[in-house]
């Protein structure tokens, strides 16, 4: 299949799916169906969108860091950092300062692919998007509404990352 094809597959499935869902999310709590329905199609207008921004989005971050590695040695030492400016509780700071010296040396040299990784920016505008949009749309169940779509495009950022990775391994 296409990535063209599978793009459009994955963005009407994604209306379908989720028009369908806020549907039946919110018809539980509101007698208003104008609502309702206006809801549904805005759940599943924006996840057809996103799932076409979300994609292409993923296919940039898999691009710049699907082949990297990024080492812990240089992660730990910046939470370090950021925390030992805090002086409000001695003893919580010193237990976390050595909790973090620890994890540091047991880190040291380990790394985390960058497949991990290339996901989460894509999903955190996705989600950020989501709730947004439905919070200005005043729908009845937020969170029943967008719970599904947050988990559901963060599986599929990672399957779909994991599906480029494969294809340009197996095209080299």
């Amino acid at each position: 299949m296409s990535s063209r094809l599978r793009l459009v597959l994955s963005a009407l499935i994604s209306f379908v799916f989720y028009f369908a869902w806020t549907y039946w999310a919110n018809n539980m709590v509101s007698t208003d169906s104008a609502l309702v329905l206006r809801s549904a199609m805005v759940q599943g207008t924006l996840s057809a969108t996103i799932t076409l921004m979300f994609t292409f989005a993923l296919e940039k971050s898999v691009q710049k860091f699907g082949q990297s590695s990024f080492s812990l040695i240089f992660v730990v030492p910046i939470i370090c950092t950021v925390h030992s400016k805090t002086t409000q509780n001695i003893a919580i700071f010193k237990t976390f300062n050595a909790a973090l010296n620890l994890s540091a040396q047991k880190a040291s040299g380990a790394a985390v692919p960058g497949t991990l990784l290339a996901p989460l920016l894509p999903l955190l505008v996705q989600a950020s998007i989501a709730i947004t949009v439905n919070w200005l749309n005043h729908t009845p169940n937020l969170w029943l509404t967008v719970a599904p779509s947050i988990f559901f495009t963060g599986v599929y950022g990672y399957i779909y990352t994991f599906t480029l990775l494969k294809e340009r391994k197996d095209s080299l």
